[in-house]
């Protein structure tokens, strides 16, 4: 059966569940409160587990096109510059996992998914302004005035949810007291540097502390990303513009590989990282949630666009099996039971800032495939693996 299900949120959890939601069968609507699609935000670091749910898509060419393709995922110490662990990625990762890491910027993800999804199913410059259940669907009233109704509301509207708000009330994130610095060089000015071509993650003095950098534009860039603890910023925005010297400063004391990158660096972003408790619930009657918008968390295990795009399809994957519309909101519960162990693990282990730090075992993080894992499988209670 064939319900109208809305997605508030044209992010890249959004358009996934779009696209695998549209292919089950639904109608699909996507609110995004941007009046399009605009060329902003992080760049994207894909691990396997990733990769091989948007292949299952049939995006993964796509994305392909402009994304670069590290050959390694490396950890070093910030002073001395030893390496304390080298995980093989590239063809290492594909054999092993079925799909390679990939690191691309958002919009360029976005811009892959968007191909594949009708932009007239897209509703643009829709921010909700007040969303209610009732006994006929689920009403949504915009700041522009216009309203809609669908039978299924989806939830990937990131960490200030409209549709978070609607089910559980107001509840406003947690700044970390870590703030992060953003910049791209070209490849060649840093020539000098190893391990260009690899995801780099120097280890700070403290768990705020780190820079990570990794390939961009098929090896052409360089990305540079950098955490360090600070009280006083609040700025969310990936847009507001920081000062170089400052990011300099802020690791002055690190290795001469990691500062001769931010030596090269002309300009920098700088935002402030929030974050949430991982949430008791993440669907109440025919509304979910997914990404961001249930599990904000650090990027410190790189898994925030991962965590959003497994969500999707196994979101799409529950919804597929319905047949009336009061199966709906006991598949939503399923979904969410199915998807918040693992989620929560990785959003309390990214918060603690460990993961691979001298070595370990990466398979529970990228060997998870979104497409065949068992949809009655019953969650488990683990501790979070080192």
């Amino acid at each position: 059966m064939s319900f109208k299900i809305g997605i508030l949120g044209a992010g890249i959890g959004g358009l996934t569940a779009a696209i695998a939601l549209q292919r089950a069968g639904h109608e699909v609507v996507v609110y995004e409160q941007s009046k399009q699609f605009l060329r902003v935000g992080a760049d994207i670091n894909l691990t396997p587990n990733a990769v091989r749910a948007l292949d299952g898509l049939g995006i993964g060419e796509a994305v392909r096109r402009t994304a670069a393709r590290p050959t390694h995922r490396i950890s070093r110490t910030w002073d001395s510059g030893e390496e304390t662990s080298r995980l093989a990625m590239g063809d290492t990762a594909e054999q092993k996992y079925g799909a390679p890491q990939l690191t691309i910027h958002r919009a360029d993800l976005l811009a892959a998914l968007a191909e594949v999804f009708p932009l007239e199913q897209v509703r643009f410059a829709k921010r909700a302004e007040k969303i209610s259940e009732e006994d006929d669907g689920i009403h949504l009233h915009f700041t522009d005035g216009s309203t809609d109704r669908v039978d299924v509301l989806i939830g990937g509207d990131g960490i200030h949810s409209a549709v978070r708000t609607a089910m559980f009330g107001a509840e406003s994130p947690r700044f970390t007291g870590v703030v992060a610095f953003r910049a791209v060089v070209p490849a060649s000015r840093v020539a000098g540097v190893p391990n260009l071509q690899a995801f780099t993650k120097w280890w700070g003095p403290n768990p705020e502390s780190q820079i990570v950098t990794f390939p961009l534009n098929r090896g052409e860039d360089i990305f540079i990303f950098a955490t360090t603890a600070q009280e006083s910023w609040h700025l969310e925005s990936w847009t507001t513009p920081g000062n170089v010297q400052e990011l300099r400063d802020s690791y002055a004391g690190f290795h001469p590989d990691a500062t001769a990158l931010l030596d090269a660096c002309d300009e920098v972003l700088k935002t402030a990282l929030y974050e949430r408790d991982p949430l008791p619930a993440w669907a109440r009657g025919n509304m979910a949630l997914l990404g961001d918008a249930c599990h904000p968390m650090m990027p410190f295990m790189a898994q925030g666009a991962g965590m959003a795009i497994e969500d999707a399809v196994v979101l799409a994957r529950c919804l597929a099996k319905v047949t009336t519309l009061e199966q709906v909101a006991g598949s939503l519960h399923a979904y969410a039971q199915l998807r918040m162990e693992r989620a929560s693990k990785i959003q309390i282990g990214s918060r603690g800032n460990n993961w691979l730090r001298e070595g370990g075992n990466a398979d529970w993080v990228y060997g998870y495939d979104a497409w065949t894992t068992p949809l009655d499988a019953q969650p488990e209670s683990v501790a979070v693996p080192a």
